[in-house]
């Protein structure tokens, strides 16, 4: 430590929310370059090579090979497939000095594809899994919580390669199951949930997240089966229809001053009208504008849902993409006034032609409180299916704990994760957009099908320290620390020499050492700075080397021992290797 390029710092970075961005930037790991760009320096980029050799490992053990490609990459191959328009402003973009267009890769699908179409055309060539582990891209709007998400970040990505559906789905297991050993070796506790595809593509899609309350994903399970799902895959089992004869009909009511649902079910309930009524009873219908990519024109979008639910704008980006969405602004509904804010009911989208999508529980047969399109006034008993007809359903309205489970089994409740893996069933879509094609065994042409899979590497480190560390500092697991054991010489001369020697003797029995062999530091500094590294073992060389004994200390339960000088070297590898 006398000559490695570190310096920690005692205070919290002034932009540092998480846990893992103060540790990793205060144990000197990582420093900010940029908003969302980092610096790993020694010890850190240790910890993200070791995380990466894991990955290799488990990659390597169901027939991966690793390649390299670049990430800058010409426009033409993102436009074949659309995405040059669906990632928006997401893509960094840039043009060369001939004008060309370039971007940087966010994944890689186009490139691999075409990769293995210059190289493959029989069916003897498949399967293949080909890997890689670098840099990727994406202008985040927000980039925060340091390395969690950032702008630039390390990943691995993966893509198989199949001459049928039968082998899509064997490949997509191995890559699943691969993901369980990775994820169990680096200690991190995780679920697998069923998730959303996105701009990739495909079909089957499932995350891995790492379970954190400081996550940016909401993933649901239930509380009677194995069920889990990110909270944007989530299902609503819809009711089924009812009949409409025999309901009562539509009446419009005066509700003055009811632009909220609580007023107006404070109203109604104070009405008279024979009934109680609750917030579930009323249809909120909420305006939204949406924007394809590359159109500069923007068209309503109307989501009518009951009342006691909100819209959750992460499923309704989900649900819509790669379109855009976006809030709607005073001029929006200055320049539609039949949208009557407070009291917009369906007729009126309908008769003026605005898409109108509604929650899977509007169906036929169900009867409503809903806007009268005339401020202050409110239509009862509105029927889905004789009154009004959607132009469709629309699943975005927020999952609370204590919805049913979309199995059937049991009650959903939430939690939080980190998303650190995510495998998809790409099938044929980018194939297809490349004309991949490979002579079957009956000599005919046969479409290549694909499976996609990431792992974000430097994400996965920041997930470990959100979920292994204490008040001192990182507790790292054994399989990705920098180093087996930290051995501390706390004084001068005598302490340092003999930590020196022993580092030497536990690095020729195959160890990582890390020592602290500083002048001039205090001992009470180097303790702080130990536990904010986060080694799993300590040797402690202090005042009782003169009773030849030195102290050998567990990080992650604090546990200390004294321990003769003659035995430490045997006790710290048996403690290092379990």
């Amino acid at each position: 430590m006398s000559t490695l390029f570190l310096r920690t710092l005692r205070e919290d970075p002034a932009d540092a929310e998480v846990p893992s961005h103060k540790l990793l930037v205060r144990a000197g790991l990582v420093r900010r370059a940029a908003p969302g760009v980092y610096s790993w320096l020694p010890l850190g980029k240790t910890v993200l090579d070791n995380v990466s050799r894991v990955v290799r490992e488990e990659m390597d053990a169901i027939g991966g090979q690793e390649v390299l490609l670049p990430a800058l990459l010409p426009r033409e191959y993102y436009e074949a497939t659309g995405r040059w328009e669906e990632y928006g402003d997401t893509l960094f973009r840039l043009k060369d000095r001939k004008g060309a267009d370039y971007l940087l890769g966010p994944t890689h699908e186009e490139l691999f594809t075409l990769l293995v179409k210059g190289e493959y055309s029989s069916y003897k060539d498949f399967p293949v899994i080909l890997y890689q582990i670098q840099e990727k891209f994406r202008d985040e709007a927000r980039p925060r919580a340091g390395v969690l998400r950032g702008r630039e970040f390390h990943m691995k990505d993966s893509y198989s390669f199949d001459i049928d559906d039968e082998g899509l789905q064997a490949s997509y297991d191995k890559h699943r199951d691969a993901y369980v050993r990775i994820f169990d070796r680096l200690g991190l506790e995780y679920v697998v949930v069923s998730a959303t595809s996105g701009a990739m593509g495909g079909s089957a899609s499932e995350e891995f997240l790492a379970v954190a309350p400081t996550g940016e994903d909401t993933f649901v399970r239930s509380t009677e089966s194995d069920y889990a799902a990110n909270v944007e895959a989530v299902s609503v089992p819809a009711p089924d229809a009812r009949p409409v004869e025999g309901l009562p009909e539509a009446v419009v009511h005066h509700t003055p001053d009811t632009a909220t649902i609580q007023t107006l079910v404070d109203f109604l309930n104070g009405a008279g009208l024979g009934r109680d009524f609750s917030e579930a009873d009323t249809l909120k219908n909420v305006l939204v504008k949406t924007r394809a990519p590359g159109s500069k024109e923007w068209e309503l979008l109307a989501i009518g849902l009951p009342g006691d639910r909100e819209v959750d704008f992460k499923r309704l980006e989900a649900a819509l993409e790669p379109a855009e969405v976006a809030i709607l602004e005073e001029a929006d509904f200055a320049a539609n006034p039949f949208l009557v804010k407070g009291y917009i009911g369906p007729r009126a989208l309908l008769d003026n032609k605005v898409r109108y999508l509604v929650d899977p529980r509007v169906v036929t047969g169900t009867a409503w409180v809903t806007g009268a399109d005339k401020a202050d006034h409110h239509v009862v008993d509105l029927v889905a299916g004789r009154d009004f007809t959607p132009d469709g359903t629309i699943d975005v309205a927020e999952v609370r704990d204590g919805d049913p489970s979309p199995d059937g089994r049991g009650t959903l409740y939430t939690a939080r994760g980190i998303e650190i893996g995510h495998i998809f069933q790409l099938g044929r879509k980018y194939t297809d957009t490349f004309q991949v094609d490979a002579l079957g065994s009956d000599g005919k042409p046969k479409r290549v099908t694909m499976g996609s899979y990431g792992i974000g590497v430097s994400r996965v480190v920041a997930s470990i320290v959100e979920q292994s560390h204490d008040d001192k500092g990182i507790v790292w697991p054994r399989e990705i620390a920098p180093a087996d054991v930290h051995v501390v010489g706390t004084g001068k001369g005598e302490q340092i020499e003999e930590a020196l020697r022993l580092a030497r003797e536990l690095e020729a029995r195959g160890l990582r050492v890390l020592v602290d062999d500083r002048k001039g530091v205090s001992p009470g500094v180097k303790f702080t700075d130990a536990e904010l590294l986060g080694v799993p073992t300590g040797v402690i060389v202090g005042r009782g080397l003169k009773d030849g004994v030195v102290e050998l200390r567990d990080r992650a339960t604090g546990d200390r021992e004294e321990v003769a000088l003659a035995e430490i070297v045997e006790r710290t590898v048996a403690a290092c290797r379990g």
